[in-house]
């Protein structure tokens, strides 16, 4: 199957909730409404570790929960492993959820117990449910703790259950919402790399991952998508949304001297000294090709001792993508 997640056409859009002292004061008037999610269309490759990228409100949270069935769009549909989500017996063994709701464990309980807890609730066999618990806790680094409560577990270890609580009935399809919020950086890596080594290389889970970090997602995603405002802006690897809009190509060079005024089919953005060399920044725009301006530097003499090409940032492309969707927004107010 090439695909294990789609999304087609989703809108949905919520009610705005209303304080107490506004129902008094203006009893009738119409509650406002806000569009989470504005036509999304969307497909995750099986086997790839997906990326949603956006702001606070961008409408990550919210397709998340229509494709593990917790809310039902308002239009379009979504599939999971060609299954449509508004058949939840049909999709929810398919998908594991991971968030960072820890109200939805007890809090009295042990992890062990919380765990043996949900595999009732999702039908692991009785006669497999033992070694499943222990064989995730082991996994996830809990088999220690595994009997403490869970009230007394850090923010990573509650992380963690989350993750051991989602594979108990080892779905093919991961959903996580932003499984690093609150952890602290080491927590945040080791949970990283057991998602990318663990999760992905080893058991071959399809992964949708919301975040807004960046950093997060040039780690671990093959593809991204950036959300803004209820709509995807930009789809492809990181690689391809840092390059977004930008036509030109840097390269940063180090040579063994500098001359002022060397010139050829470049520009010259910087240029600084550092011990026994320079290291340079070259611009190239158009169908200037890099051959072309190595080429026009060693016939000035200068000795190239490497050359990079220096990547655009995610952030300032995600700046970028996020800027052009407010001028749109500020275009159509003015009509």
């Amino acid at each position: 199957m090439e695909y294990s997640v789609e999304a087609f056409q989703l809108e949905k859009t919520f009610v705005k909730k209303r304080n107490t002292g506004d129902l008094l004061r203006h009893p009738f008037r119409r509650a406002g409404r806000v569009e989470a999610l504005r036509g999304v269309d969307l497909a995750i490759r099986t086997g790839e570790i997906f990326g949603l990228l956006g702001p606070n409100g961008a409408g990550k949270t919210t397709l998340l929960k229509i494709l593990s069935c917790l809310v039902l769009p308002d239009r379009g549909r979504a599939l999971i492993r060609g299954q449509d989500t508004i058949h939840e017996n049909l999709v929810k063994p398919q998908i594991g959820l991971v968030n960072t709701d820890e109200r939805s464990f007890y809090w009295r309980l042990s992890g062990r117990e919380n765990l043996r807890f949900f595999a009732i609730l999702y039908d692991v066999p009785r006669e497999r449910m033992a070694a499943r618990m222990e064989e995730l806790l082991e996994r996830v680094g809990l088999a220690e703790a595994a009997d403490q409560r869970f009230a007394e577990y850090s923010a990573g270890m509650k992380q963690r259950l989350s993750i051991a609580r989602a594979m108990l009935h080892d779905p093919p399809v991961l959903l996580m919402d932003e499984p690093t919020r609150s952890l602290d950086p080491a927590a945040s890596l080791a949970l990283r790399v057991f998602v990318k080594d663990e999760l992905q290389r080893r058991d071959g889970k399809t992964i949708a991952l919301a975040t807004h970090n960046l950093a997060e997602a040039e780690a671990i995603c093959d593809r991204v998508a950036i959300l803004a405002k209820g709509r995807i802006r930009q789809v492809g690897t990181v690689a391809e949304v840092r390059r977004w809009g930008i036509e030109e190509r840097r390269f940063r060079l180090e040579v063994a001297e500098w001359r002022p005024g060397v010139g050829g089919p470049f520009q010259v953005r910087s240029e600084r000294r550092l011990d026994g060399a320079h290291r340079v920044e070259i611009v190239l725009d158009g169908d200037v090709q890099l051959d072309d301006a190595l080429r026009a530097l060693l016939e000035a003499r200068v000795r190239i001792l490497s050359c990079d090409r220096v990547e655009p940032d995610l952030e300032q492309a995600f700046s970028r993508i996020l800027e052009q969707e407010q001028q749109r927004d500020d275009a159509e107010a003015r009509r």
